[in-house]
């Protein structure tokens, strides 16, 4: 009877306990394709060779993930994520070009193609769905615990932090440890069954966003889940999904825990917010849910500028190119949001007589140590910034060989994208981006004719700006002379005399008269 009561206690032998066990980690339901109308022709070829090949090794493999809440929706997803029992080691062993990356979470790239028509394929194994309790403790964070964490497989920090998640385990946890109920759903695209383990369908169908499990434990063990709430939130509010209540409510309180996530990570992660093609509804979602302040600096900034019409129009046009299938650069829209402190700093020095252009890098440097930071890819990403600023000023210059190195910059469009922006704002003259774009696009000839054109454009202002001469009168001339003029002023009228005087005056000079005060009196009237 003891014995039965500490088995009470903790939790063993109990009636359906063990039932209760299992359906922690969800109920396994297959769905067919006729219940979830998946269209087939929307999954990438690609991902369906990479499942076919695992499954032809003897692995269970499915698509996964945000690809088929997608395909659920009759969408067409932008990536696809592959997830399997085999382990990276295996999976890549099974494809020429695989690569296996990560160290938090240990995944494998297969890649297809080359150059810029390349994909990626991400295979990830299922994992265990740990109880943090029964993991590895270590001091610090994920950035100052990197010894520590050195071969440890599941390993979390003292406030409950996963930093490391690499045991491997079955499907139902594997499904259990993911964040969203629409987000963990398994597709095979050889039998067209969903498997789904969480009414992530049914969800779907709702158009509800919910967190599994409780959401406030789910945001400790990574409180980067913190902005994926935000950006699902943000990219399916225009399908008619909202986040659930209680998914909602831990958010805010939850937001102190992101302070102690590596910049680098955060940095990312406000990269996906702003270029995912849905940064003006990411930016609603923020204000919405009370999060304008507080996940990382720069993103606070984007949030604060967002109204200004030069942030604005940024932030539209990143989501215009997202929507149209073109590249977007971090580069080029961080540029917009801090063009203001590069722009203040640069008159601010001008104002104190600094040269131009040392004035802009002093103030450009500022504004990298203020507002970048130490974040991955620094160099990088301030080089482009960089151009993109300094090329700016050289857009007024439009004489020279300065119009021909321009166009043949290599950050000349983004440069180019950037004034347009400016002009498109009124902060620029309209017609200086037109002939820009003209330029860019016209043959050698028609370009000699349009800075020709510049110049004579210049030349006439500038004979526009000259004061006008004009001939001052002479001063009063000696009584004797001017009445010997006036018989000549009588006979051939003042205006023929004026106008004739000075073409006599001049010929007079180079021929001297024999009686000088003859020829005196000759000049002055004319």
């Amino acid at each position: 009877m003891i014995k039965t009561f500490i088995n009470k206690l903790l939790g063993k032998g109990a009636p359906g306990a063990g039932r209760a066990s299992k359906r922690r980690f969800g109920k396994r339901a297959e769905v067919p394709a006729s219940v979830h109308g998946i269209d087939p022709e929307l999954v990438d070829r690609r991902a369906s060779d990479v499942v076919r090949t695992l499954k032809q090794a003897g692995y269970e493999a499915y698509i996964v993930g945000g690809a088929v809440r997608d395909l659920l929706l009759g969408l067409k997803p932008k990536d696809f994520d592959v997830a399997t029992n085999a382990t990276p080691e295996q999976v890549k062993g099974l494809f020429r070009r695989a690569f296996i990356i990560g160290k938090r979470f240990r995944i494998v790239h297969v890649v297809h193609g080359r150059g810029r028509e390349h994909e990626v394929i991400e295979v990830s194994t299922f994992r265990a769905y740990m109880d943090n309790a029964a993991a590895e403790q270590v001091g610090g964070n994920e950035k100052t615990s990197k010894a520590q964490l050195a071969g440890m497989q599941h390993a979390v920090d003292a406030s409950g932090r996963v930093l490391r998640d690499n045991v491997w385990g079955p499907q139902d946890e594997d499904a259990t440890r993911r964040d969203f109920t629409v987000n963990a759903m398994y597709y095979d695209p050889e039998t067209q069954v969903v498997v789904d383990f969480h009414n992530g369908i049914e969800d779907a169908r709702k158009r509800v966003l919910r967190m599994i499990g409780d959401p406030a434990t789910r945001y400790r063990e990574d409180p980067v889940r913190i902005i994926r709430a935000v950006r699902f939130a943000a990219k399916l509010s225009p399908l008619g999904f909202a986040l659930e209540p209680k998914t909602a409510k831990p958010l805010l309180a939850c937001e102190p825990l992101l302070q102690e996530v590596p910049q680098s990570r955060l940095f990312d992660e406000m990269l996906k917010l702003l270029q995912t093609g849905h940064a003006l509804a990411s930016v609603a979602q923020l204000k919405g849910l009370g999060l304008e302040k507080g996940i990382y600096p720069l993103l606070d900034v984007v949030v604060e500028r967002a109204d200004l019409p030069f942030v604005q129009a940024a932030l539209q046009d990143t989501d215009r190119r997202v929507g149209e299938g073109k590249t977007v650069a971090p580069s080029f829209l961080l540029a917009c949001v801090l063009w203001q402190d590069v722009k203040a700093g640069w008159e601010q020095r001008l104002a104190q007589n600094q040269h131009a252009f040392p004035a802009l890098q002093d103030a450009i440097d500022d504004v990298f140590d203020k507002r970048i930071g130490d974040v991955s890819g620094r160099g990088k990403l301030a080089a482009d910034m960089r151009e993109i600023w300094v090329m700016q000023p050289r857009f007024e210059k439009r004489s020279g060989s300065t119009p021909f190195s321009m166009i043949a910059h290599i950050r000349f469009r983004a440069g180019f994208d950037f004034l347009r922006l400016r002009a498109d704002v009124g902060e620029v003259e309209e017609g200086l981006a037109e002939w820009w774009q003209q330029f860019s696009l016209a043959d050698d000839v028609r370009r000699e004719d349009m800075l020709e054109q510049v110049r004579e454009d210049q030349r006439a202002r500038q004979r526009k700006a000259q004061p006008v001469a004009r001939r001052v009168p002479k001063a009063a001339e000696p009584a004797a002379a001017k009445g010997a003029a006036e018989p000549l002023a009588e006979t051939g009228g003042p205006t023929d005399g004026d106008a004739a005087a000075p073409k006599k005056r001049r010929r007079r000079r180079r021929k001297p008269a024999a009686n000088g005060g003859e020829a005196g009196a000759g000049t002055d009237q004319g």
